[in-house]
């Protein structure tokens, strides 16, 4: 069975860390990933205690350049979705800013970035 939405973007948004995943819905792996736990990307950001949107925007630059050498910036044609408003909620409202910039910086390094708005069951796709 093929998922409509197939490529998906998961974050994951503690105190400390910042992690996004692309998870591929048909095989159930993760495709392409990025996080501030990372030490080459630890070591040029200064987190200190906690992680701000820059060091968000920072997480979703290089997922889009990861994304772009897996050659899945376009999702196969279908685009990455991300259903903004469940990350939202799901990490609670202050991390709303750093779900934005993460969204914002795939958008402006050419990945293919759907957003879905489940309450209507509409999709919009953003380039």
């Amino acid at each position: 069975m093929t998922v409509l939405k197939r490529y998906v973007l998961r974050l994951f948004i503690s105190l400390k860390y910042i992690t996004a995943n692309v998870v591929d819905r048909n095989n159930g792996r993760i495709v392409a990933s990025a996080s501030t736990v990372e030490h080459s990307l630890k070591s040029t950001l200064e987190c200190g205690r906690s992680c701000n949107a820059k060091a968000a925007a920072v997480v979703g630059d290089v997922l889009a350049m990861r994304l772009k050498v897996e050659g899945l910036e376009q999702g196969l044609g279908r685009g990455i979705h991300v259903d903004v408003n469940k990350e939202v909620e799901k990490k609670g409202f202050k991390n709303r800013p750093k779900v934005w910039a993460i969204v914002n910086s795939l958008k402006n390094n050419g990945v293919k970035v759907i957003l879905d708005d489940d309450d209507n069951g509409t999709s919009r796709t953003n380039y």
